[in-house]
Protein backbone atom coordinates (compact mmCIF):
# COMPACT_ATOMS: atom_id res chain seq x y z
CA UNK A 1 0.00 0.00 0.00
CA UNK A 2 2.85 2.23 0.86
CA UNK A 3 4.09 1.79 -2.29
CA UNK A 4 1.38 2.38 -4.32
CA UNK A 5 0.98 5.78 -2.53
CA UNK A 6 4.62 6.71 -3.68
CA UNK A 7 3.50 5.70 -6.81
CA UNK A 8 0.87 7.75 -6.86
CA UNK A 9 1.89 10.29 -5.31
CA UNK A 10 5.41 10.68 -7.53
CA UNK A 11 2.97 10.20 -11.23
CA UNK A 12 0.75 13.71 -9.33
CA UNK A 13 3.83 15.40 -9.28
CA UNK A 14 5.65 14.36 -12.25
CA UNK A 15 2.27 15.20 -14.51
CA UNK A 16 1.69 17.80 -16.97
CA UNK A 17 -0.94 20.31 -17.74
CA UNK A 18 -1.45 21.43 -21.17
CA UNK A 19 -3.36 24.34 -21.35
CA UNK A 20 -2.83 27.95 -19.68
CA UNK A 21 -5.50 27.80 -17.36
CA UNK A 22 -5.60 24.82 -16.05
CA UNK A 23 -1.77 25.07 -15.87
CA UNK A 24 -2.77 28.60 -13.97
CA UNK A 25 -5.00 26.81 -11.81
CA UNK A 26 -2.47 24.46 -10.57
CA UNK A 27 0.10 27.66 -10.42
CA UNK A 28 -2.62 29.53 -8.66
CA UNK A 29 -3.11 27.06 -5.90
CA UNK A 30 0.89 27.15 -4.65
CA UNK A 31 1.02 30.45 -5.38
CA UNK A 32 -1.92 31.41 -3.17
CA UNK A 33 -0.01 28.99 -0.38
CA UNK A 34 3.06 30.67 -0.91
CA UNK A 35 1.64 34.08 -0.81
CA UNK A 36 -0.33 32.79 2.45
CA UNK A 37 3.05 31.93 4.36
CA UNK A 38 4.53 34.85 3.13
CA UNK A 39 1.90 37.26 5.15
CA UNK A 40 2.42 35.25 8.24
CA UNK A 41 6.30 35.31 7.74
CA UNK A 42 5.31 39.35 7.72
CA UNK A 43 2.88 38.75 10.57
CA UNK A 44 5.78 37.08 12.31
CA UNK A 45 8.23 39.73 11.41
CA UNK A 46 5.62 42.60 12.65
CA UNK A 47 5.22 41.17 16.02
CA UNK A 48 9.00 39.92 16.59
CA UNK A 49 10.28 43.47 15.36
CA UNK A 50 8.01 46.36 15.31
CA UNK A 51 7.03 48.62 17.94
CA UNK A 52 9.62 47.25 20.16
CA UNK A 53 12.31 49.82 19.34
CA UNK A 54 13.75 47.67 16.29
CA UNK A 55 11.35 48.91 13.71
CA UNK A 56 14.89 50.18 12.10
CA UNK A 57 16.33 46.26 12.44
CA UNK A 58 13.16 45.28 10.06
CA UNK A 59 13.88 48.25 7.70
CA UNK A 60 17.31 47.42 7.59
CA UNK A 61 16.51 43.46 7.03
CA UNK A 62 14.33 44.68 4.29
CA UNK A 63 17.18 46.93 2.22
CA UNK A 64 19.73 43.91 2.60
CA UNK A 65 17.63 42.31 0.14
CA UNK A 66 18.75 44.78 -2.55
CA UNK A 67 22.21 44.18 -3.22
CA UNK A 68 21.85 40.21 -3.35
CA UNK A 69 17.88 40.61 -5.07
CA UNK A 70 19.69 42.59 -7.74
CA UNK A 71 22.09 40.30 -9.19
CA UNK A 72 19.37 37.27 -9.04
CA UNK A 73 17.31 39.74 -10.97
CA UNK A 74 20.05 40.70 -13.62
CA UNK A 75 21.53 37.06 -14.23
CA UNK A 76 18.46 34.65 -13.81
CA UNK A 77 15.33 36.67 -14.78
CA UNK A 78 17.06 38.10 -17.92
CA UNK A 79 17.68 34.87 -19.04
CA UNK A 80 14.94 32.25 -17.64
CA UNK A 81 11.92 34.65 -18.23
CA UNK A 82 13.11 36.37 -21.89
CA UNK A 83 15.57 33.90 -23.43
CA UNK A 84 16.08 30.77 -21.69
CA UNK A 85 12.81 29.37 -22.14
CA UNK A 86 11.52 29.87 -25.13
CA UNK A 87 14.91 28.69 -26.66
CA UNK A 88 15.39 25.64 -24.42
CA UNK A 89 10.97 24.76 -25.28
CA UNK A 90 12.27 24.98 -29.07
CA UNK A 91 15.34 22.36 -28.36
CA UNK A 92 13.10 19.84 -26.95
CA UNK A 93 11.13 19.55 -29.78
CA UNK A 94 14.46 19.08 -32.35
CA UNK A 95 17.27 17.75 -30.34
CA UNK A 96 16.58 15.90 -26.77
CA UNK A 97 20.66 15.45 -26.18
CA UNK A 98 21.74 19.15 -27.50
CA UNK A 99 19.04 20.63 -24.75
CA UNK A 100 20.23 19.28 -21.75
CA UNK A 101 23.46 20.66 -23.48
CA UNK A 102 22.39 24.06 -23.72
CA UNK A 103 20.59 23.46 -19.83
CA UNK A 104 24.11 22.97 -18.57
CA UNK A 105 25.82 25.41 -20.69
CA UNK A 106 23.60 28.46 -19.18
CA UNK A 107 23.87 26.40 -15.35
CA UNK A 108 28.08 27.06 -15.20
CA UNK A 109 27.67 30.63 -17.21
CA UNK A 110 24.97 31.62 -14.90
CA UNK A 111 27.18 29.88 -11.61
CA UNK A 112 30.26 31.88 -12.78
CA UNK A 113 29.23 35.17 -13.65
CA UNK A 114 26.95 34.72 -9.88
CA UNK A 115 30.40 33.74 -7.87
CA UNK A 116 32.39 37.00 -9.73
CA UNK A 117 29.53 39.54 -8.83
CA UNK A 118 29.40 38.20 -5.25
CA UNK A 119 32.55 38.21 -4.49
CA UNK A 120 32.68 41.72 -6.02
CA UNK A 121 29.61 42.63 -3.66
CA UNK A 122 30.60 40.52 -0.62
CA UNK A 123 33.82 43.11 -0.78
CA UNK A 124 32.48 46.06 -1.37
CA UNK A 125 28.91 45.67 0.46
CA UNK A 126 30.30 48.53 2.64
CA UNK A 127 29.91 51.29 0.34
CA UNK A 128 27.35 50.12 -1.59
CA UNK A 129 24.85 49.52 1.70
CA UNK A 130 25.61 53.33 1.60
CA UNK A 131 25.21 54.48 -1.23
CA UNK A 132 21.57 52.90 -1.22
CA UNK A 133 21.11 53.88 2.17
CA UNK A 134 22.57 56.82 2.55
CA UNK A 135 20.41 57.79 5.60
CA UNK A 136 20.82 55.10 8.00
CA UNK A 137 23.14 55.00 11.12
CA UNK A 138 26.72 53.12 11.06
CA UNK A 139 25.31 50.79 13.09
CA UNK A 140 22.11 50.26 10.66
CA UNK A 141 24.74 50.06 7.81
CA UNK A 142 27.38 47.35 9.69
CA UNK A 143 24.07 45.37 10.20
CA UNK A 144 22.86 46.15 6.68
CA UNK A 145 26.23 44.74 5.57
CA UNK A 146 26.21 41.57 7.48
CA UNK A 147 22.86 40.65 6.61
CA UNK A 148 23.92 41.45 2.23
CA UNK A 149 26.26 39.01 3.05
CA UNK A 150 24.53 35.98 4.43
CA UNK A 151 21.70 36.26 1.91
CA UNK A 152 24.16 36.49 -1.23
CA UNK A 153 24.84 32.64 -0.29
CA UNK A 154 21.24 32.28 -0.69
CA UNK A 155 20.91 33.51 -4.22
CA UNK A 156 23.83 30.65 -5.75
CA UNK A 157 21.06 28.41 -4.71
CA UNK A 158 18.54 30.38 -5.97
CA UNK A 159 20.10 30.44 -9.29
CA UNK A 160 20.48 26.78 -9.85
CA UNK A 161 16.59 26.40 -8.56
CA UNK A 162 15.19 28.85 -10.87
CA UNK A 163 17.21 27.03 -14.26
CA UNK A 164 15.39 23.78 -12.55
CA UNK A 165 12.31 25.40 -12.55
CA UNK A 166 12.62 26.77 -16.13
CA UNK A 167 13.22 22.99 -17.23
CA UNK A 168 10.63 21.61 -15.46
CA UNK A 169 7.76 24.07 -17.04
CA UNK A 170 9.14 23.85 -20.18
CA UNK A 171 8.26 20.16 -20.29
CA UNK A 172 4.67 21.13 -18.81
CA UNK A 173 5.56 19.93 -15.15
CA UNK A 174 4.19 22.83 -13.10
CA UNK A 175 3.63 21.70 -9.59
CA UNK A 176 6.81 21.12 -7.76
CA UNK A 177 8.33 24.17 -9.13
CA UNK A 178 5.17 26.10 -8.03
CA UNK A 179 5.75 24.87 -4.52
CA UNK A 180 9.04 25.77 -4.12
CA UNK A 181 8.47 29.23 -3.06
CA UNK A 182 5.86 27.54 -0.07
CA UNK A 183 8.98 25.91 1.47
CA UNK A 184 11.30 29.33 1.03
CA UNK A 185 9.04 31.23 3.05
CA UNK A 186 8.55 27.97 5.39
CA UNK A 187 12.40 28.50 6.25
CA UNK A 188 11.77 32.22 7.06
CA UNK A 189 9.21 30.88 9.26
CA UNK A 190 11.44 28.93 10.71
CA UNK A 191 14.30 31.57 10.96
CA UNK A 192 11.75 33.38 13.03
CA UNK A 193 10.01 31.47 15.13
CA UNK A 194 13.49 29.21 15.69
CA UNK A 195 16.25 31.49 15.32
CA UNK A 196 14.51 35.24 15.81
CA UNK A 197 13.91 34.69 19.74
CA UNK A 198 18.12 33.99 20.42
CA UNK A 199 19.87 35.65 17.52
CA UNK A 200 16.88 38.47 16.57
CA UNK A 201 17.28 39.71 12.85
CA UNK A 202 19.86 37.02 12.18
CA UNK A 203 17.13 34.40 12.57
CA UNK A 204 15.17 35.35 9.33
CA UNK A 205 17.84 36.42 7.39
CA UNK A 206 19.49 32.82 8.49
CA UNK A 207 16.25 31.54 7.19
CA UNK A 208 16.48 32.64 3.94
CA UNK A 209 19.02 30.88 3.15
CA UNK A 210 17.60 27.81 4.34
CA UNK A 211 14.40 28.07 2.17
CA UNK A 212 16.49 28.88 -0.81
CA UNK A 213 17.66 25.45 0.07
CA UNK A 214 14.67 23.92 0.23
CA UNK A 215 13.80 25.91 -3.12
CA UNK A 216 16.30 23.99 -4.99
CA UNK A 217 16.03 20.47 -2.98
CA UNK A 218 12.66 19.93 -3.74
CA UNK A 219 12.93 19.99 -7.67
CA UNK A 220 16.17 18.02 -7.96
CA UNK A 221 14.32 14.30 -8.24
CA UNK A 222 12.28 15.28 -11.00
CA UNK A 223 14.56 16.99 -12.86
CA UNK A 224 16.46 13.86 -12.86
CA UNK A 225 14.12 11.89 -13.64
CA UNK A 226 13.08 13.62 -16.98
CA UNK A 227 16.50 12.97 -17.89
CA UNK A 228 19.10 15.75 -16.64
CA UNK A 229 22.35 14.97 -15.73
CA UNK A 230 24.96 17.96 -14.65
CA UNK A 231 28.04 17.94 -16.89
CA UNK A 232 30.48 20.91 -16.09
CA UNK A 233 30.29 22.95 -19.82
CA UNK A 234 30.74 27.07 -20.77
CA UNK A 235 28.69 26.00 -23.96
CA UNK A 236 30.00 29.19 -25.41
CA UNK A 237 30.25 27.20 -28.76
CA UNK A 238 26.56 26.43 -28.54
CA UNK A 239 24.54 28.41 -30.68
CA UNK A 240 21.59 27.62 -28.13
CA UNK A 241 23.77 29.49 -25.42
CA UNK A 242 24.91 32.25 -27.83
CA UNK A 243 21.06 33.00 -28.64
CA UNK A 244 20.12 32.77 -25.48
CA UNK A 245 22.92 35.22 -24.22
CA UNK A 246 21.54 37.59 -27.29
CA UNK A 247 18.07 37.69 -26.29
CA UNK A 248 18.68 38.37 -22.84
CA UNK A 249 20.71 41.22 -23.06
CA UNK A 250 17.72 43.38 -23.69
CA UNK A 251 15.65 42.35 -20.71
CA UNK A 252 18.72 42.05 -18.37
CA UNK A 253 19.13 46.04 -19.50
CA UNK A 254 15.16 46.16 -18.72
CA UNK A 255 16.02 44.79 -15.61
CA UNK A 256 18.56 46.91 -14.67
CA UNK A 257 16.17 49.90 -15.02
CA UNK A 258 13.96 48.59 -13.11
CA UNK A 259 16.48 47.99 -10.49
CA UNK A 260 17.13 51.78 -10.30
CA UNK A 261 13.09 52.37 -9.46
CA UNK A 262 13.27 49.58 -6.62
CA UNK A 263 16.58 50.91 -5.38
CA UNK A 264 15.16 54.76 -4.76
CA UNK A 265 12.13 53.55 -3.37
CA UNK A 266 14.55 51.74 -0.73
CA UNK A 267 16.31 54.94 -0.52
CA UNK A 268 13.64 57.64 -0.22
CA UNK A 269 11.68 55.02 2.01
CA UNK A 270 14.95 54.97 4.75
CA UNK A 271 15.41 58.51 4.79
CA UNK A 272 11.92 58.43 6.29
CA UNK A 273 10.55 57.47 9.99
CA UNK A 274 11.59 54.38 11.33
CA UNK A 275 9.64 51.41 10.57
CA UNK A 276 8.72 52.96 6.52
CA UNK A 277 10.19 50.84 4.74
CA UNK A 278 8.54 47.94 5.97
CA UNK A 279 5.31 49.41 6.05
CA UNK A 280 6.38 50.02 2.07
CA UNK A 281 7.03 46.22 1.89
CA UNK A 282 3.89 44.95 4.10
CA UNK A 283 1.49 47.06 1.37
CA UNK A 284 3.11 45.90 -1.36
CA UNK A 285 3.23 42.18 -0.35
CA UNK A 286 -0.64 42.13 -0.12
CA UNK A 287 -0.88 44.14 -3.20
CA UNK A 288 1.70 40.99 -5.11
CA UNK A 289 -1.02 38.39 -3.75
CA UNK A 290 -3.27 39.09 -6.54
CA UNK A 291 -1.02 40.17 -8.93
CA UNK A 292 0.75 36.68 -8.45
CA UNK A 293 -2.17 35.13 -8.12
CA UNK A 294 -3.56 35.75 -11.42
CA UNK A 295 -1.23 37.99 -13.39
CA UNK A 296 1.87 36.19 -13.33
CA UNK A 297 0.13 32.43 -12.81
CA UNK A 298 -1.69 32.81 -16.22
CA UNK A 299 1.58 35.11 -17.60
CA UNK A 300 4.19 32.45 -17.24
CA UNK A 301 2.07 29.55 -17.72
CA UNK A 302 1.27 31.32 -21.48
CA UNK A 303 4.93 32.04 -21.68
CA UNK A 304 5.55 28.95 -24.01
CA UNK A 305 2.10 28.15 -25.67
CA UNK A 306 2.73 31.84 -27.04
CA UNK A 307 6.32 30.98 -28.05
CA UNK A 308 4.62 27.90 -30.24
CA UNK A 309 1.80 29.47 -31.60
CA UNK A 310 4.79 32.25 -33.20
CA UNK A 311 6.61 29.00 -34.74
CA UNK A 312 3.73 27.86 -36.12
CA UNK A 313 3.25 30.59 -38.20
CA UNK A 314 -0.16 31.11 -38.92
CA UNK A 315 -0.15 35.10 -39.28
CA UNK A 316 -0.68 35.47 -35.72
CA UNK A 317 -4.16 34.55 -35.50
CA UNK A 318 -4.18 31.67 -33.07
CA UNK A 319 -1.17 34.03 -31.25
CA UNK A 320 -4.06 36.90 -30.77
CA UNK A 321 -6.61 34.33 -29.92
CA UNK A 322 -4.73 32.76 -26.86
CA UNK A 323 -3.51 36.67 -25.76
CA UNK A 324 -6.98 37.98 -25.58
CA UNK A 325 -8.37 34.98 -23.89
CA UNK A 326 -5.56 34.93 -21.00
CA UNK A 327 -5.45 38.83 -21.21
CA UNK A 328 -9.62 38.76 -20.63
CA UNK A 329 -9.09 35.94 -17.68
CA UNK A 330 -6.41 37.97 -16.05
CA UNK A 331 -8.94 40.84 -16.49
CA UNK A 332 -11.62 38.74 -14.70
CA UNK A 333 -9.96 37.73 -11.59
CA UNK A 334 -8.01 41.18 -11.05
CA UNK A 335 -10.46 43.74 -11.27
CA UNK A 336 -12.54 42.48 -8.65
CA UNK A 337 -9.67 41.55 -6.59
CA UNK A 338 -8.25 45.20 -6.51
CA UNK A 339 -12.05 46.49 -5.60
CA UNK A 340 -11.85 44.46 -2.77
CA UNK A 341 -8.25 45.47 -1.47
CA UNK A 342 -9.39 48.72 -2.20
CA UNK A 343 -13.06 48.54 0.13
CA UNK A 344 -11.60 46.03 2.54
CA UNK A 345 -7.70 47.32 2.59
CA UNK A 346 -7.65 48.55 7.16
CA UNK A 347 -9.73 44.84 7.60
CA UNK A 348 -6.86 43.17 5.89
CA UNK A 349 -4.00 44.63 7.31
CA UNK A 350 -5.35 44.52 10.41
CA UNK A 351 -5.64 40.63 10.05
CA UNK A 352 -2.38 40.28 7.89
CA UNK A 353 -0.02 42.29 10.28
CA UNK A 354 -2.25 42.92 13.11
CA UNK A 355 0.15 41.57 15.85
CA UNK A 356 0.01 42.76 19.19
CA UNK A 357 3.35 45.01 18.74
CA UNK A 358 2.35 46.54 15.11
CA UNK A 359 0.57 49.85 16.17
CA UNK A 360 -2.83 51.37 14.73
CA UNK A 361 -1.32 54.27 13.23
CA UNK A 362 1.27 51.76 11.25
CA UNK A 363 -1.90 49.77 10.24
CA UNK A 364 -3.59 53.52 9.07
CA UNK A 365 -0.99 53.85 6.70
CA UNK A 366 -0.22 50.72 5.61
CA UNK A 367 -3.98 51.09 4.18
CA UNK A 368 -3.39 54.21 2.82
CA UNK A 369 0.12 52.55 0.93
CA UNK A 370 -1.74 49.64 -0.06
CA UNK A 371 -4.83 52.03 -1.41
CA UNK A 372 -2.61 53.63 -3.73
CA UNK A 373 -1.07 50.50 -4.83
CA UNK A 374 -4.60 48.59 -5.42
CA UNK A 375 -5.18 51.55 -8.58
CA UNK A 376 -2.51 49.95 -10.52
CA UNK A 377 -3.21 45.80 -9.32
CA UNK A 378 -5.17 45.19 -12.60
CA UNK A 379 -2.61 46.89 -14.69
CA UNK A 380 0.45 45.22 -12.60
CA UNK A 381 -0.92 41.87 -13.43
CA UNK A 382 -2.11 42.16 -17.47
CA UNK A 383 2.36 43.62 -17.14
CA UNK A 384 3.07 39.88 -16.50
CA UNK A 385 1.20 38.71 -19.87
CA UNK A 386 2.49 41.33 -21.94
CA UNK A 387 5.59 41.09 -21.79
CA UNK A 388 5.92 37.93 -21.95
CA UNK A 389 3.46 38.34 -25.23
CA UNK A 390 6.66 40.14 -26.28
CA UNK A 391 9.26 37.41 -25.48
CA UNK A 392 7.66 34.96 -27.18
CA UNK A 393 7.65 37.14 -30.19
CA UNK A 394 11.20 37.08 -29.23
CA UNK A 395 11.27 40.77 -28.95
CA UNK A 396 13.02 41.42 -25.80
CA UNK A 397 13.96 45.32 -26.79
CA UNK A 398 9.76 46.83 -26.62
CA UNK A 399 9.36 45.91 -23.00
CA UNK A 400 13.08 47.31 -22.11
CA UNK A 401 12.39 51.36 -23.87
CA UNK A 402 8.46 50.98 -22.48
CA UNK A 403 10.14 50.04 -18.81
CA UNK A 404 12.42 52.44 -18.67
CA UNK A 405 10.47 54.79 -19.65
CA UNK A 406 8.16 54.04 -16.95
CA UNK A 407 11.01 53.82 -14.52
CA UNK A 408 11.77 57.68 -15.66
CA UNK A 409 8.13 58.49 -14.77
CA UNK A 410 8.56 56.65 -11.52
CA UNK A 411 11.13 57.87 -10.20
CA UNK A 412 10.16 61.61 -10.99
CA UNK A 413 6.58 60.89 -9.38
CA UNK A 414 8.34 59.47 -6.28
CA UNK A 415 10.38 62.51 -5.89
CA UNK A 416 7.66 65.03 -6.66
CA UNK A 417 4.98 62.78 -4.47
CA UNK A 418 7.02 61.74 -1.66
CA UNK A 419 9.15 64.98 -1.37
CA UNK A 420 7.14 67.59 -3.27
CA UNK A 421 3.76 66.88 -2.07
CA UNK A 422 5.21 65.20 1.59
CA UNK A 423 3.11 62.22 0.89
CA UNK A 424 5.72 60.21 2.23
CA UNK A 425 5.62 56.48 1.54
CA UNK A 426 2.30 56.92 0.43
CA UNK A 427 3.51 58.91 -2.50
CA UNK A 428 5.81 56.38 -3.25
CA UNK A 429 3.22 53.77 -3.96
CA UNK A 430 1.27 55.80 -5.87
CA UNK A 431 4.05 56.79 -7.91
CA UNK A 432 4.51 53.19 -8.64
CA UNK A 433 0.71 52.81 -9.90
CA UNK A 434 1.01 55.65 -12.17
CA UNK A 435 3.94 54.60 -14.02
CA UNK A 436 2.29 50.59 -13.93
CA UNK A 437 -1.04 52.30 -15.78
CA UNK A 438 0.90 54.31 -18.47
CA UNK A 439 3.36 51.00 -18.82
CA UNK A 440 0.56 48.73 -19.49
CA UNK A 441 -1.15 50.58 -21.55
CA UNK A 442 1.87 51.42 -23.66
CA UNK A 443 2.65 47.72 -23.73
CA UNK A 444 -0.60 46.85 -25.02
CA UNK A 445 -1.07 49.58 -27.77
CA UNK A 446 2.59 48.66 -29.38
CA UNK A 447 1.93 44.50 -29.18
CA UNK A 448 -1.39 45.36 -31.09
CA UNK A 449 0.45 46.98 -33.73
CA UNK A 450 3.11 44.20 -33.88
CA UNK A 451 0.64 41.60 -34.84
CA UNK A 452 -1.93 43.55 -37.07
CA UNK A 453 -4.09 45.05 -33.93
CA UNK A 454 -6.89 43.05 -32.34
CA UNK A 455 -10.44 43.40 -32.61
CA UNK A 456 -11.80 46.23 -30.64
CA UNK A 457 -14.57 44.47 -29.88
CA UNK A 458 -12.89 41.33 -28.51
CA UNK A 459 -11.64 43.04 -25.52
CA UNK A 460 -13.16 46.59 -25.16
CA UNK A 461 -16.87 45.16 -24.65
CA UNK A 462 -15.85 42.43 -22.31
CA UNK A 463 -13.93 44.56 -20.56
CA UNK A 464 -16.55 47.27 -19.95
CA UNK A 465 -18.87 44.33 -18.55
CA UNK A 466 -16.42 43.70 -16.28
CA UNK A 467 -15.35 46.93 -14.69
CA UNK A 468 -19.45 47.34 -14.53
CA UNK A 469 -19.72 44.44 -12.36
CA UNK A 470 -16.18 45.55 -10.21
CA UNK A 471 -18.25 48.51 -9.70
CA UNK A 472 -20.89 46.87 -8.39
CA UNK A 473 -18.94 44.66 -6.42
CA UNK A 474 -17.56 47.15 -4.75
CA UNK A 475 -20.86 48.51 -3.70
CA UNK A 476 -21.84 45.20 -2.21
CA UNK A 477 -18.29 45.02 -0.94
CA UNK A 478 -18.89 48.41 1.01
CA UNK A 479 -22.45 48.28 2.36
CA UNK A 480 -22.21 44.71 4.58
CA UNK A 481 -19.29 46.09 5.94
CA UNK A 482 -20.10 49.24 7.14
CA UNK A 483 -23.45 48.39 8.92
CA UNK A 484 -21.69 45.17 10.39
CA UNK A 485 -18.87 47.14 11.98
CA UNK A 486 -20.80 50.32 13.33
CA UNK A 487 -24.18 48.03 14.31
CA UNK A 488 -23.13 44.15 14.50
CA UNK A 489 -19.46 43.12 14.99
CA UNK A 490 -17.21 44.28 17.91
CA UNK A 491 -14.14 44.43 15.02
CA UNK A 492 -11.75 45.69 17.97
CA UNK A 493 -11.65 41.60 18.45
CA UNK A 494 -10.06 39.26 15.79
CA UNK A 495 -12.47 36.66 15.22
CA UNK A 496 -15.12 39.30 14.63
CA UNK A 497 -13.21 41.14 12.29
CA UNK A 498 -12.61 38.18 10.32
CA UNK A 499 -16.18 37.68 10.27
CA UNK A 500 -17.00 40.84 9.08
CA UNK A 501 -14.18 40.14 5.91
CA UNK A 502 -15.38 37.02 4.98
CA UNK A 503 -19.01 38.14 5.13
CA UNK A 504 -18.38 41.25 3.25
CA UNK A 505 -16.20 39.52 0.42
CA UNK A 506 -18.51 36.66 0.27
CA UNK A 507 -21.24 39.29 -0.60
CA UNK A 508 -19.24 40.82 -3.04
CA UNK A 509 -18.26 37.53 -4.98
CA UNK A 510 -22.30 36.27 -4.90
CA UNK A 511 -22.77 39.82 -6.64
CA UNK A 512 -19.84 39.73 -9.35
CA UNK A 513 -20.56 36.21 -10.18
CA UNK A 514 -24.50 37.04 -10.25
CA UNK A 515 -23.65 40.35 -12.44
CA UNK A 516 -21.49 38.43 -14.99
CA UNK A 517 -24.10 35.44 -15.81
CA UNK A 518 -26.36 38.93 -16.48
CA UNK A 519 -23.97 40.62 -18.79
CA UNK A 520 -22.68 36.92 -20.24
CA UNK A 521 -19.24 37.43 -19.24
CA UNK A 522 -17.73 34.21 -21.11
CA UNK A 523 -14.79 33.99 -18.66
CA UNK A 524 -16.92 33.10 -16.00
CA UNK A 525 -18.00 30.18 -18.20
CA UNK A 526 -14.41 28.93 -18.98
CA UNK A 527 -13.23 29.45 -15.23
CA UNK A 528 -16.01 26.86 -14.47
CA UNK A 529 -15.84 24.42 -17.12
CA UNK A 530 -12.38 24.17 -15.85
CA UNK A 531 -12.96 23.71 -11.92
CA UNK A 532 -16.08 20.97 -13.10
CA UNK A 533 -12.44 19.18 -14.99
CA UNK A 534 -10.33 19.56 -11.96
CA UNK A 535 -12.86 18.00 -9.71
CA UNK A 536 -11.88 15.11 -11.21
CA UNK A 537 -8.59 15.30 -10.36
CA UNK A 538 -7.10 12.07 -10.77
CA UNK A 539 -8.12 11.80 -14.33
CA UNK A 540 -7.14 15.43 -15.51
CA UNK A 541 -3.57 15.04 -13.91
CA UNK A 542 -2.91 11.20 -15.49
CA UNK A 543 -3.74 12.73 -18.78
CA UNK A 544 -0.96 14.34 -20.44
CA UNK A 545 -2.74 15.43 -23.67
CA UNK A 546 -5.46 17.04 -22.34
CA UNK A 547 -5.88 20.61 -23.98
CA UNK A 548 -8.72 22.64 -22.94
CA UNK A 549 -8.08 26.05 -25.07
CA UNK A 550 -9.00 25.63 -28.89
CA UNK A 551 -5.75 27.33 -30.76
CA UNK A 552 -3.65 24.44 -31.01
CA UNK A 553 -3.04 21.12 -29.29
CA UNK A 554 -0.39 19.94 -26.21
CA UNK A 555 1.41 23.30 -25.51
CA UNK A 556 4.46 23.35 -23.42
CA UNK A 557 3.80 26.32 -20.65
CA UNK A 558 6.08 27.80 -17.96
CA UNK A 559 6.75 29.60 -15.00
CA UNK A 560 9.18 31.32 -12.66
CA UNK A 561 9.19 30.98 -9.14
CA UNK A 562 8.04 33.51 -6.58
Amino acid sequence: MVKNIWESGSKFFASRQNSILSAALVLMVAVLSSRLLGLIRDRLLASYFFNSGSEWQLDVYFAAFRLPDMLFQLLVLGALSAAFIPVYSSYIQKNEKESWAVVNGVITLACLGFLVLASLTFIFSYPLSRLIAPNFTTQQIELMVSLTRIMLLAQFFFIISNFFTGVLQSHQRFLLPAISPVLYNAGIVIGIVVLAPQYGIYGPTIGVVVGAVMHLLIQYPLIRRIGFRYVPTLGIKQKGVRKIGKLMLPRTLALAVDQIELTVAVTLATAMSAGSLSIFYFAQHLQALPVGLFGLTIGQAALPMLSKEVENGDNYTHFKTLFLSSFKQILYFILPASVLLLVLRIPLVRIAFGAKGFPWEATLLTGKVLAAFALSIAAQAVIQLLVRAFYALQDTRTPLVIGGVAVFVNVILSLWFSLGLHLGVIGLGLAISVAGIIQAVALFIVLSRKVGGFAHSTYSIPLLKMITASILTGIALWVPMRFLDQFVLDTTRTIQLVMLTIVASGSGFMVYVVFSKLFQIEELDNFLAILKKFGAWKRVFSQTEEVLTEPSASLPTTATPD
